[in-house]
């Protein structure tokens, strides 16, 4: 799908001349401090602070509200030798958070266990039914991560156990908060603490620097020592890489580089990544899909086991059948697209008038909807819901596209539903067969109040206009120190007006498109991931406007320059 090119604003006069000053004083391309300025890092310091993201740029764990309640009641628990358990979510958020918490307070001499609930048995976050095993084994309190917040229900049967618990989640709350013994998460009302935007692991880990701090051992050893956790939770959970999330993701990285994590460390191995090397593209695309992957055809516990191992051939045990498990998800991943797009072309005969798409099926693995939801975006460019069912009961998954919020569509038909959750860009939900037509029809029509025709064009935030005789290796150079890329600092995306096809162009993979372009004498090689469908316009010497990012393409020992296609206009 053509996306809807979005330049930059204009430059004024004295902006360019700061800019000039900037790319003066850094020694560095014009470009990049244009990137710098664009993103309002105008002073030496500032700019220091972004491209070396350091510990002591964190916040104070206490801002949190009932940060302080939470720490004194896990402290205790400890200096009583009561049984804890950390209760996660199947997700590599819920899984990372869950192994950080569990190491963490293990090293403090904590009685500690973990449950991860079975995504086909017990369902999303907190459930009634996975209390029973946590009561039997004389828990006296619960520590939820990455869930619980909207757990109302699960939360007043948790307290009528004469159990107690602390939630820690990143998810948005509803009007009524469940009536836990403390509740960590920064997107509660009134919160004082600065950075909303961190992932269920790095609210954790707030946690856990808080009850060091309090313990006076959050050294820097200490405060780096579960830092690749937290990187890779931050990462795979697709929040924003700004702020304290763009510390986590820097410093997680280089400590993940160094192998400390036997369990991921095995990972990386099996997933044929280049350790010296990752960045977080081979998190979103090697190692997240893969413990996510336990939760989704499995049992997540399993992901959690190899978090937590110190053991080379039980590692190596664990990540062998998580692989196995991925290769199936990814076969399951496949078919229900193919089957989804089949439902989606018979039942909505004008896509174009379609605001949103409700799609269901009794044959679909509920552990992959929520990742063919997000293809189907991608593909449709609307938001989406899959839902499958069993025996009258359903299990559903949302994505939404652009900047309409899913949940707040989710929240206005929640009546229809028996359960939901989740934020923004993602929902998950439960809901029983039979009120399923009412709900796509005040879905649908909330979905066309509040999201206009003209919006379902994919917008592609443009930021540079260059030359390709403006690409070397000293410029690629400076945008690596960009990096760690992500949602809010995504690669800078450039455009080059009136290339030339130098080759037949061609496609590889899943359709992913080939192509050498050529200008002023200058070439360059693009791969353009699910572009295929162009190749029947293109042909040698046709002339484009090309949108596309520049990274280095590491073959052996070979380093070369390419562009990553997003976009391409034709001209006529």
């Amino acid at each position: 799908m053509q996306k809807e090119w979005l330049l930059p604003a204009e430059l004024k006069p004295q902006d360019k001349q700061s800019i000039q000053g900037l790319a003066e004083s850094l020694k560095c391309p014009r470009m990049v401090a244009e990137l710098l300025f664009r993103k309002d890092l105008r002073s030496p310091e500032a700019i220091e602070g972004f491209f070396h993201p350091q510990l002591e740029q964190q916040n104070d764990p206490f801002l949190f509200q009932d940060m302080d309640k939470a720490v004194e009641r896990i402290l205790r628990a400890i200096a009583n030798q009561e049984k804890i358990t950390i209760y996660g979510d199947y997700d590599v958020d819920g899984t990372t958070a869950t192994t950080l918490l569990y190491l963490g307070l293990k090293r403090l001499g904590a009685d500690i266990g973990f449950y991860i609930p079975h995504r086909m048995i017990d369902g999303y976050g907190l459930s009634l039914g996975s209390l029973g095993p946590i009561r039997d084994n004389g828990t006296a309190l619960i520590i939820s991560v990455d869930c619980g917040v909207n757990a109302l229900e699960e939360i007043e049967a948790i307290n009528a156990m004469g159990i107690e618990i602390i939630i820690t989640d990143h998810h948005n709350p509803k009007e009524e908060l469940p009536p836990a013994y403390a509740t960590v998460n920064p997107k509660l009302p009134g919160c004082p603490y600065p950075f909303p935007h961190l992932a269920g692991v790095g609210v954790a880990y707030k946690l856990l620097m808080a009850i060091y701090q309090r313990k006076g051992i959050a050294t820097v050893e200490n405060t780096l020592k579960y830092m690749d956790l937290v990187a890779v939770g931050t990462i795979a959970d697709i929040v924003p890489l700004t702020g304290e999330n763009r510390i986590f993701a820097s410093i997680g990285l280089q400590h993940l580089i160094a192998k400390k994590n036997k369990g991921l460390n095995a990972l990386v191995q099996i997933s044929g990544l280049n350790s010296k090397t990752l960045d977080a593209s081979d998190i979103v695309f090697g190692i997240a899909p893969r413990i996510n992957a336990a939760g989704r055809m499995g049992s997540a516990s399993q992901a959690v086991e190899l978090l937590i191992s110190t053991d080379d051939e039980r590692s190596h045990e664990l990540a062998e059948l998580i692989e196995h498990q991925n290769s199936l998800r990814q076969q399951e991943d496949q078919k229900t697209f193919f089957e989804a797009c089949d439902i989606i072309e018979k039942k909505y005969k004008d896509i174009g008038s379609t605001p949103c798409m409700v799609v269901s099926s009794d044959d679909w693995h509920p552990g992959v909807i929520g990742i063919v939801a997000s293809k189907l975006v991608e593909k449709y460019y609307r938001p989406v819901i899959m839902i499958s069912f069993k025996e009258g009961f359903g299990s559903g998954s949302g994505r939404s596209m652009g900047d309409f919020d899913l949940f707040a569509a989710l929240k206005h038909t929640g009546h229809n539903l028996h359960s939901y959750g989740g934020h923004k860009y993602a929902v998950g939900f439960t809901i029983y067969q039979e009120y399923i037509d009412r709900f796509e029809n005040e879905l649908t029509r909330f979905v066309s109040e509040n999201l206009k025709l003209e919006q379902f064009m994919p917008p592609l935030e443009i930021d540079h206009e260059i030359e390709l005789y403006d690409i070397n290796g000293f410029l690629l150079d400076w945008l690596e120190h960009f990096a760690p890329f992500g949602p809010e600092n995504n690669r800078p995306v450039l455009v080059t007006r009136k290339v030339s096809v130098a080759n037949y162009p061609y496609t590889v993979g899943r359709n992913h498109l080939k192509i050498k372009v050529v200008k002023d004498g200058v070439v360059l090689d693009l791969i353009g991931y699910n572009l295929g469908d162009y190749l029947p316009l293109l042909k040698k010497n046709t002339v484009l406007d090309i949108a596309y990012t520049l990274e280095y393409n590491r073959f052996g020992n070979k380093l070369s320059i390419q562009g990553k296609l997003r976009d391409l206009h034709i001209h006529n």
